[in-house]
């Protein structure tokens, strides 16, 4: 036969977790509430993003120059994050991990000059 109390500690912690994560979403909205921040107006209620109202229907899509920017930004995005810890432990890596990483830069390089020379950085 199992013994489920071996399981009440974790079934105890869950408990807490839910408590918690319900009391971090649910307790700011009902403070907002009671406390009269949510009065909406006019000025609240505009547009903050762009800065002006929405002339177009907004399910209507976007230009792919859009996601091509995301994409590419994404990319180098990534480069920077592989470059920190390889920057930290170059030293100790030895030349292997530096010819690795020229040869990774070297492939992120040439696919800036290939999207350059496509124009997928250029904006009209």
């Amino acid at each position: 036969m199992v013994d489920l109390s071996q399981y009440l500690p974790i079934l105890l912690f869950l408990g807490v977790a839910l408590m918690l994560s319900s009391a971090f979403v649910f307790l700011p909205i009902v403070v907002a509430r009671l406390t009269g921040a949510n009065k909406p107006t006019a000025e609240k209620l505009s547009e903050y993003e762009c800065g002006f109202p929405a002339f177009e229907d907004p399910r209507s899509q976007f230009d792919v120059r859009f996601y091509l920017v995301a994409i590419l930004f994404i990319v180098f995005d990534l480069e920077a994050a592989f470059l920190y810890p390889w920057a930290v432990s170059v030293f100790t890596a030895g030349w292997t991990a530096w010819i690795a990483m020229m040869v990774f830069i070297g492939e992120l390089a040439l696919g800036l000059v290939y999207a350059w020379k496509k124009g997928a950085l250029d904006w009209e």
